[in-house]
């Protein structure tokens, strides 16, 4: 019984401690590559993310977009560099997006 109960347990907790860990847009920014190539306040390889933020502000489905580029990449919007696709769910890419357009 205690073989199957300690793997049970340790399940539901992974499970009960992931939506927590979701809903927070900078630690999940910080677990993905994005950092590799943005930060928030400075260009680094692409925009900062309160420049993305202040371009995007007050556009209708603003965060939609966002997510999108951010799940499949983009090119051409911020200079001659691609923006890669990203391995993201649509979760967390409309996590991220809301938490970038938080920062203007």
């Amino acid at each position: 019984m205690k073989k199957i109960l300690i793997p049970l347990f340790a399940l539901g907790t992974a499970f009960a401690v992931q939506p927590a860990l979701a809903s927070d847009g900078e630690a999940l920014f910080k677990s993905k590559p994005c950092i590799a190539c943005h930060t928030v306040d400075a260009k680094m390889v692409g925009p900062s993310l309160k420049e993305i933020a202040a371009k995007n502000a007050g556009v209708e489905g603003a965060a939609e977009t966002l997510a999108l580029h951010i799940k499949n990449g983009s090119a051409g919007i911020w200079g001659p560099i691609p923006m890669p696709p990203n391995v993201v769910t649509d979760e967390e890419a409309a996590i991220l997006a809301e938490w970038v357009l938080s920062l203007n």
